[in-house]
């Protein structure tokens, strides 16, 4: 299995999904800690978590209440670092934008599914639940892959990333 120094997980705009990805990520246990973090595609400003999904990360006891948005750069990208989107859209846009992309992953890939994860922005509190379910079931999952042992044939967990 791959070790990852650091961990991003990356969405438009850093206040929405991909915070909620990183918050339920720290409260798993990982064999071989790595820091856990969230980026935006496009930050204008440092912006505070969406309220909606404050609400629902307090429901299950956790808190993003200080987390400000902060935007991927270049220099994110590195043999040592994973970058997890949530759409193939996203991905397809790093993949355009940053010269340097790499190990860049959909998180239902690595949870060994398909599919985008489910965007409830601007939608119902009961959206941005189904959002952090759908999160937490790819995480699990991920976090499964990340505690295992490197398989016999000492090939990777992790699906090959296109690099478009």
């Amino acid at each position: 299995m791959n070790k990852y120094d650091k961990i991003i997980f990356v969405c438009s705009n850093d206040t929405c999904r991909a915070p909620m990805a990183a918050g339920i990520m720290k409260n798993k246990f990982l064999h071989s800690p790595s820091i856990i973090e969230s980026r935006g595609l496009v930050v204008l400003f440092q912006s505070p978590i969406n309220p909606k999904v404050e609400a629902i990360m307090m429901s299950n006891g956790m808190s993003l209440k200080d987390h400000q948005s902060s935007q991927l750069l270049e220099e994110d990208f590195s043999i040592d670092n994973l970058i997890v989107v949530m759409n193939e859209e996203d991905r397809q846009t790093i993949f355009k934008e940053f010269a340097n992309a790499k190990n860049v992953y959909l998180i239902s890939e690595l949870a060994g599914e398909e599919g985008d994860v489910y965007d409830p922005y601007g939608k119902a509190l009961a959206d941005y639940g189904k959002c952090y379910e759908e999160l937490d079931n790819y995480i699990t999952k991920f976090v499964k892959k990340l505690n295992e042992e490197v398989p016999e044939n000492g090939k990777s967990l992790f699906p090959q990333a296109d690099s478009e």
